[in-house]
């Protein structure tokens, strides 16, 4: 026959596409000519498939050859189309039976000598292909481990052209040499995953209580105290305190992480909420997202269900930094090119870590200061207001004196993860009937509508409302935290009592019972 075709997918985004590879074989001379919106990489595809073909022991056609893409109006990019028109172009040829690939998706690129290597995002392309309806998926071997972590779907591994095609005629598989993987673009470093206890930190009573509240109900979280107070240390203690992913939230982050290059071979689906700590010099493309033609996932998405944490937070760039504004907000992100608009997922915990000035020493007892107040100024304003607005807890960290706890027992992380698993689950049956697992998630109106505070502790908010100590996004971060406070403790309704401490962690001010409860000097936050 002289027309064919196949499947392949198309990522925008985390958005899977279904591509179909037509192929057509007419009278003229011989030229191919490649359709459908391809980027350089895919144009490219015509030289390495005809070498990949010959190679492979099989004939190249000798007459005019025309390969479309479809949808024609969806941008194409990456060589992941190879594998699908190689064997478009061949069942055209009549060289594999047509049925053959029937409800099959395929993706990989060829090289010269008809190997097939590995491409990125082959868990998202399953999945895309499973959702679809399609019984079966072509993968190159490197890519077998992440693309089998999607259910109800056959995955075929392939090392070469060879193997793929002795698959379709049903003769024996040659043997091939394993693949060898390719060097990875994205440093694996941004991903830390500390084995780390909270036994190890000595003292910071309210530290403690700060990340336990953060992890409990998924907040915001700063930390600011003089170099060595621990505050590195608190916030890597942070991802052992949050329960496992959800089965719905594994497959989104490991997609996430496999469209990222973050997956390897033997990978398994990621079960536990990731720990993103980019260096305060990453650019904003790195933090974001982009690339050119399709965009690709940058740190932050990288951090969906997880923590995303800044340690020198003010040396990172004010217009990076203030990226995250709308993020925190939405829980996503859309990052806009030319060629595409790619969306995101970007739900997660940000943890801002920093010194009080330049010399880290600004209202510690542990030297004299030797920045002016100008140095003060500028360094404390690179963290912006409406960063800090978004920020659900604020604790300054001090050091801990060491025979603070000897021959005191130490909470461990098992201990208080338990306390965090119970307060989640507490929450969860709260908003079963919606959208929302988290207190950090529902909407200030309706969490005022369905689950409003008693009257005494509206009425302290209000106080510090006027006042000036809140602004009206803080009025409800405050309630959120409110019900998380709630949660730890197991009660019904949180009372004026821990209201009162939810402001006092969003304010910065230290813990007190509200009977010491002071006069609070100027607006806070």
């Amino acid at each position: 026959m002289a027309l064919a075709h196949t499947w392949s997918v198309a990522l925008v985004g985390l958005e899977g596409h279904l591509v179909e590879v037509e192929a057509d074989i007419a009278q003229g001379l011989p030229k191919t000519t490649l359709i459908g919106l391809p980027d350089t990489s895919l144009s490219e595809a015509r030289d390495r498939v005809r070498a990949a073909v010959v190679n492979s022991g099989e004939r190249f056609p000798d007459r005019k050859v025309t390969i479309g893409l479809s949808p024609a109006t969806l941008p194409k990019t990456g060589s992941h189309y190879d594998v699908a028109i190689a064997l478009s172009l061949l069942t055209a040829a009549g060289a594999v039976d047509p049925g053959a690939l029937r409800r099959t998706a395929i993706i990989g690129e060829l090289g010269l000598d008809g190997r097939i290597r590995e491409v990125r995002g082959a868990l998202a392309m399953t999945l895309a292909a499973s959702r679809a309806g399609f019984d079966r998926i072509v993968v190159p071997d490197l890519n077998v481990g992440e693309a089998r972590l999607v259910p109800g779907i056959e995955v075929y591994g392939a090392r070469s052209l060879r193997q793929v095609l002795a698959l379709l005629r049903g003769t024996e598989i040659p043997d091939e040499a394993p693949p060898r993987a390719e060097p990875r673009l994205v440093s694996e470093s941004l991903i830390r995953l500390p084995e780390v206890d909270l036994e190890d930190i000595i003292g910071q009573r309210e530290g403690r209580r700060a990340i336990e509240a953060a992890a409990a109900g998924g907040h915001h979280l700063f930390l600011h105290g003089p170099p060595g107070s621990g505050k590195t240390m608190l916030a890597e203690r942070l991802a052992g305190l949050m329960p496992d992913l959800s089965t719905d939230d594994s497959l989104e982050v490991s997609a996430v992480h496999s469209l990222a290059g973050l997956l390897t071979n033997d990978a398994e689906l990621v079960h536990r909420p990731p720990f993103i700590a980019p260096h305060h010099t990453a650019s904003l493309a790195s933090l974001v997202g982009g690339g050119t033609g399709v965009p690709r996932p940058g740190a932050i998405s990288c951090a969906h269900r997880g923590i995303l944490f800044i340690d020198e937070a003010p040396e990172m760039h004010p217009l990076t930094l203030d990226t995250l504004r709308q993020p925190l907000e939405s829980g996503f992100v859309e990052v806009h090119r030319a060629a595409a608009v790619a969306k995101f997922p970007a739900r997660f915990m940000l943890v801002l870590a920093a010194n009080p000035c330049p010399c880290g020493l600004s209202g510690t007892n542990q030297g004299i200061c030797s920045c002016t107040p100008q140095h003060l100024a500028r360094y404390r304003q690179r963290i912006s207001g409406p960063i800090k607005d978004r920020l659900d807890i604020q604790r300054q960290i001090l050091p801990a004196a060491r025979t603070v706890t000897d021959g005191q027992p130490v909470e461990s992380t098992a201990v208080v993860a338990a306390r965090v698993q119970a307060a989640r689950d507490r929450q969860a049956h709260r908003y079963r009937d919606s959208a929302w697992t988290l207190n950090s998630e529902i909407p200030g109106p309706v969490l005022r509508r369905e689950h409003p505070l008693d009257d005494a502790s509206q009425k302290l908010l209000e106080e510090h409302y006027s006042a000036g100590r809140l602004t009206a996004r803080g009025f409800d971060r405050v309630v959120r935290l409110a019900w998380t406070l709630t949660d730890l403790a197991g009660a019904a309704i949180p009372t004026v009592d821990q209201t009162h401490e939810a402001f006092q962690l969003r304010s910065g001010e230290p813990l007190t019972q509200l009977a010491d409860l002071r006069p609070l000097k100027g607006p806070t936050q």
